[in-house]
């Protein structure tokens, strides 16, 4: 009796362990790194290491990403889109809202900036100017760089 007693103590101790790391770590603990990028829990893509390749297609262009913290991020981004905005919403390194204007971009590599709360918004670079159109309206030119910089209004 004393060993059928100490085996369902031995089994409920390993039920309360599992369920306690199934807990800590949900379903992403198998989660590699791929070479094309890896995706935060709210579905972000983040650049993990500078000069990663991220997408596939036969367009391909740089992407420089400043947080508000001044930290640089970059990737070389591989796309069959034709916009910058299109190429980067279908990879997940940016979201936004739609306006009448286009996206109005508000997270970039993970990282969310509100102008309503914090004064801070996305500003976007074409070959290091700032862009005169929207990145969902900005062609893929090859060889062009492209920059997100999360700036102070």
């Amino acid at each position: 009796m004393q060993k059928k007693f100490q085996s369902r103590i031995a089994s409920l101790f390993v039920f309360a362990v599992m369920t306690a790391a199934l807990a800590l770590f949900p379903a992403g603990c198998s989660r590699t790194g791929q070479e094309t990028g890896d995706q935060d829990n709210a579905g972000q893509t983040v650049i993990q290491t500078n000069g990663e390749v991220i997408g596939t297609g036969a367009s391909q262009f740089t992407l420089t990403v400043t947080a508000p913290d001044g930290s640089e991020a970059w990737a070389e981004i591989h796309t069959d889109q034709q916009t910058v905005g299109a190429a980067l919403e279908a990879l997940g390194l940016i979201s936004g809202e739609d306006s009448p204007t286009g996206i109005y971009v508000k997270t970039v590599n993970g990282v969310t900036v509100d102008y309503d709360k914090d004064g801070m918004y996305w500003a976007f670079y074409v070959n290091g100017e700032y862009a005169q159109t929207g990145v969902d309206s900005t062609n893929i030119t090859e060889g062009d760089t492209y920059a997100f910089k999360a700036e102070k209004a």
